[in-house]
């Protein structure tokens, strides 16, 4: 997973000779049901997995994957499983077995489901790829993603920048994971603790504690920072999987009256990450553009469907079955103030969900107009 593959933009030739219009998407929040366009077969089924673990399913993946699907002529039916495996499990078997996709695309909720439906899906013939989060002992014919290892060390690295430029000089770290059923949550954990273990074993760094959070759950990472809190006042860092559960630690922060004094990390960024880089609450996010993912997943199927995959691929060992997975990895950037206009530049933020008028002046001194 170290090697990066080039984001293949464009099928050209076997998109064309799909001719086939139409594309039907669910991005609603909250709903899981979503219907395809009775015009034409569905050609591709696409299954996200939730509204909880990162809110950019729903505000820029849907709407990216909906885009690429009518760029490439493709006839998508996009769901949400809303954080239900029986309800992802029931979606993947409409879309195999009563809309006979060609290609499904899915962000597994965990590896016992994804399995299941990957299991389900070679049975009919059906090419599977896996969006976001590799699908781990499942087999997938390919995975597209970012580096997600690169994200966990990039998240390490700005950390103990933003450690140094706060001036702390006794840093006490507490560790927020995510679930330990997503592997990507595991990978990030890899490269941040990459760069954070030696330090801490240097005893440069003080590690105060670390939680995994379930589901990666908002209220339970608040709930988690709060034990952690209560039995080591002098937490001063806390190294946050994601915006979701760092804004949840923020506000158990803000309780205390030390909010913008604590270095917090994050990753997604989120319009709430955003507005707490602009409020000086958060240090950093992570920016891995939902485009970044879609319009390669989207090209990958149309590929496949055209009888003639193109694109260039790395290779990613699965933990499980120690089996090599064609990959599309994208490259993560790193967001603080000075390039905090770059997730809305790249379409996944919107101005107005970032700028609101609590956050007007802050935006106005940021540059953001």
């Amino acid at each position: 997973m170290m090697r990066k593959a080039v984001l293949s933009a464009a099928v050209g030739a076997a998109a064309l000779a799909l001719g086939v219009a139409g594309c039907s998407s669910s991005s609603s929040s909250s709903s899981a049901s979503g219907s395809s366009s009775g015009s034409s077969a569905v050609q591709v089924g696409i299954i996200l997995p939730d509204t909880v673990s990162s809110a950019r399913y729903v505000n820029a993946d849907a709407p990216a994957l909906t885009a690429e699907c009518k760029a490439k002529s493709l006839n998508c039916d996009i769901q949400n499983a809303q954080g239900s495996t029986s309800t992802q499990q029931s979606l993947a078997d409409k879309m195999i077995n009563t809309e006979h996709v060609q290609v499904l695309i899915l962000d597994p909720l965990n590896s016992t489901v994804g399995a299941a439906i990957e299991k389900e899906a070679h049975a009919a013939g059906v090419k599977t790829i896996d969006y976001d989060r590799l699908d781990t002992g499942a087999s997938p014919d390919y995975y597209v993603s970012y580096n997600n290892t690169e994200v966990g060390t990039l998240q390490g690295q700005a950390l103990v920048a933003a450690v140094k430029a706060k001036g702390i000089t006794n840093p006490d770290v507490a560790i927020l994971d995510g679930s330990t059923t997503d592997h990507n949550a595991v990978l990030f954990n890899q490269g941040y603790m990459s760069v954070l273990t030696p330090l801490i074993s240097s005893g440069s760094w003080k590690k105060s504690g670390e939680q995994w959070v379930t589901n990666w759950d908002n209220p339970t990472a608040g709930t988690d920072f709060t034990s952690m809190y209560n039995k080591d006042h002098n937490i001063n860092v806390v190294m946050v999987a994601n915006d979701g559960m760092a804004n949840a630690v923020i506000q158990d922060l803000k309780n205390l009256g030390l909010a913008g004094k604590v270095v917090v990390s994050g990753q997604d960024a989120s319009a709430a990450g955003l507005q707490n880089i602009l409020s000086g609450s958060q240090s950093f996010s992570i920016y891995k553009a939902a485009k970044g993912e879609a319009v390669p997943s989207v090209d990958l199927a149309a590929q496949i469907i055209a009888g003639k995959v193109t694109d260039t691929f790395t290779s990613v060992t699965d933990p499980t079955n120690n089996q090599q997975v064609k990959s599309i990895l994208g490259t993560p950037v790193v967001i603080t103030k000075s390039n905090i206009d770059a997730p809305i530049k790249g379409g996944d933020d919107k101005l107005s969900d970032v700028c609101t008028s609590a956050y007007a002046s802050a935006c106005t001194a940021a540059g953001l107009s």
